[in-house]
């Protein structure tokens, strides 16, 4: 059988209708909505085959290699070789340490004093602010300070260097992903805000100290890692925590914006625990916790992954060879309408826990599956439901009137003009 799909382009590829549908991101809808749940596609150079059936993503669930080609766009990041498309044999020990630095109960506990002053802090300039607040730039910088706090035993001032590292990542993957599609970039950009970036990572390596308990770099040293993968696993760690979460934050709250039924089932909840809640308190958070998930399947911070096959595999009737670029269009996959009954709906309570049987176990995949699922997941849920009862419990957020939200992929589902909010204390 043969994979339906638009047909290339004189050039062999479809880059004129990712153009046309307004980037990646959309695209994978388009081609879903038109084409069905296994679908055809091509990048320069790569036939890709998108699934957005999450029954038969469990084919690949197990798959340990990426598609170096489609990654190959952020090769220039790294020094040692592109972490994202990792052999499977380095990235097994890799990951393991990845994980013993980022996940845990107590580690988390540990740092949160550290993450609710930060917050906390953050609060209450947003309550002296005159104007608008831009959200994504605001929590992304909160994020970046957060992620070098706990992975890399540094606490991280606020000011001018965590702006400028958010912009030069945002410099880097606009040039990137502008040489990748085709589309309008400033020549050079890219490579000023890279060197930037490596020597604010210097900046934080020599800012560290002595940490109380293991943290990444340290289990990285002690696992005789060379120095320049060290650098190169914090400059990934920065530019994946930092987007990812930032960005759920603030869809989260834009979201919220438009539906004050939800945001006061929030406050109601909230009315329970102090200002800044303690790290039990956030367990009790249910809605708050519903609606923090419900934002990322409607915006998943990161909207795609791949894998290739490493053996012949059989998906929906169609037979994909070894080496085939298995798509994963997780936009597409939270908008399923086969598995998301009205999936533009607004809906926390999709997430009750009563309702979780309802659904395949890979209908909802914001940090990936599998072994190249997020390493930070658990540590990003903490850092984003604590800000959100945060800011939930002291204000109330209201769109500028006229302010686009615009969503693009920027490697995560970014909004292209920033989400600005006129911020207001909460009601009493």
């Amino acid at each position: 059988m043969v994979i339906p799909g638009p047909a290339p382009s004189a050039a062999g590829d479809n880059l004129d209708d990712i153009a046309a549908a307004g980037g990646l991101h959309t695209f994978q809808l388009a081609l879903h909505r038109d084409y069905g749940d296994v679908a055809a596609f091509r990048m320069p150079g790569s036939r890709l085959v998108s699934v957005a059936d999450p029954v038969l993503l469990e084919r690949v669930a197990r798959v340990d290699k990426r598609p170096e080609r489609l990654f190959e766009f952020l090769a220039p990041l790294f020094e040692t070789g592109n972490l994202q498309v990792m052999p499977a044999e380095e990235h097994v020990p890799w990951r393991k340490l990845v994980l013993s630095a980022l996940a845990g109960r107590k580690s988390h506990e540990a740092h949160y004093p550290s993450f609710a002053r930060m917050t906390a802090a953050m609060a209450d300039r947003w309550a002296a602010a005159d104007g608008p607040v831009a959200l994504q730039k605001e929590l992304s910088e909160l994020s970046l300070r957060m992620i070098c706090q706990y992975a890399l035993g540094m606490e991280m001032d606020e000011g001018e260097l965590p702006r400028r590292i958010v912009g030069a990542f945002e410099e880097v993957l606009s040039e990137y992903l502008g040489r990748l599609y085709g589309t309008p970039y400033r020549e050079g950009r890219a490579r000023e805000g890279l060197a930037f970036l490596r020597d604010a990572v210097d900046q934080v390596l020599a800012g560290r100290r002595p940490p109380d308990r293991p943290d990444l770099i340290t289990l990285m040293a002690e696992a005789g890692e060379r120095p320049a993968r060290v650098r190169d696993t914090v400059l990934s760690m920065m530019l994946a925590a930092h987007h990812t979460t930032g960005v759920a934050i603030s869809w989260t709250l834009y979201l919220l914006a438009a539906h004050p039924e939800v945001t006061g089932r929030i406050r109601a909840e909230l009315a329970g625990v102090p200002d800044v809640p303690g790290f039990a308190d956030l367990s009790r958070l249910r809605v708050l916790e519903m609606a923090l998930k419900e934002s990322m399947r409607r915006y998943p911070p990161g909207p795609y992954g791949a894998r290739e096959t490493t053996e012949h595999l059989t998906l929906g009737g169609y037979d994909l060879p070894a080496g085939t670029t298995v798509f994963v269009p997780i936009w597409a996959v939270h908008m399923n309408p086969r598995v998301w009954t009205d999936p533009e709906r607004f809906d926390p309570d999709r997430f009750a826990p009563e309702r979780m049987p309802e659904r395949p176990r890979l209908a909802y995949i914001p940090f990936g599956f599998g072994p190249r699922a997020c390493e930070g997941a658990s540590l990003a849920m903490l850092e984003a439901r604590l800000v959100l009862a945060v800011l939930l419990k002291r204000f109330t957020f209201r769109p500028v009137e006229g302010h686009p939200v615009v969503p693009v992929e920027r490697f995560v589902l970014w909004a292209e003009h920033d989400i600005e909010m006129t911020v207001l204390p909460a009601p009493s």
